[in-house]
């Protein structure tokens, strides 16, 4: 079937205007910003996905579901009719009222996003033991050092070489600690750090074309 990305930017459009969603689940009212994504985040986070031409995307955080809109948007623009799309958010009930999936499910891409309420910490070990790769990826999920550091190693071999990981809120040291350990140690380059406003800062790095050879010992201080 053939996606177009008209449907897609409604959906945004009418997110990012109105700054408020009701949820269907609870008819609990929801104010976007400033938890979801800065729109120009949102743009900058599209553009990376069509300009890596990916088709296998996957998302650690889907919350309010603007990212997950902005992602796939950018997977149809990259042309790749078999794009698939995997988010991570086991507080997608409990936290945001399913307003991410209501989201997706408006936009048309329920068949393109394969949805799972785990931690990632759980689900990105499990895909690495299947054998799923991705060419792209998003972190918006636990934002303390631990957990974006797992996120990360895990991605960067779930990942094909030399593909990207987008990092929201990239203002917090925690954020910045764990990406300076991959590109001290791990052969990872900062290819881009931006600033919406004070809440929204994101940064883009992307893993070696090839797997290091690394002394067993190897560590060097971040």
């Amino acid at each position: 079937m053939e996606r177009r990305t008209g449907p897609i930017n409604e959906v945004l459009s009418r997110l990012i205007t109105s700054d408020a969603v009701v949820a269907r689940r609870d008819g609990t009212s929801h104010t976007l910003f400033p938890v979801a994504l800065h729109p120009q985040e949102g743009e900058a986070l599209r553009d990376w996905v069509k300009r890596e031409g990916a088709a296998a995307s996957v998302e650690i955080g889907l919350g309010y579901g603007l990212s997950g809109l902005f992602i796939c948007a950018g997977l149809v623009e990259a042309g790749r009719p078999d794009a698939k799309h995997v988010a991570l958010d086991p507080y997608q009930t409990s936290r945001f009222s399913d307003l991410g999936l209501q989201s997706i499910e408006e936009a048309g891409l329920s068949a393109m996003v394969e949805f799972h309420a785990e931690r990632s910490e759980i689900a990105l070990p499990r895909f690495l033991a299947e054998g799923r790769s991705f060419d792209f990826a998003e972190v918006d999920g636990n934002h303390r050092f631990e957990g974006v550091f797992l996120d990360l190693i895990y991605l960067g071999r779930l990942l094909r070489p030399g593909k990207v990981v987008f990092l929201d809120d990239y203002q917090l040291p925690s954020a910045q600690k764990a990406v300076r350990f991959c590109t001290t140690n791990l052969g990872w380059t900062l290819e881009e750090d931006r600033t919406a406003d004070e809440f929204h800062r994101w940064a883009v790095v992307r893993t070696p074309t090839a797997e290091l050879n690394r002394a067993f010992d190897h560590f060097v201080d971040f």
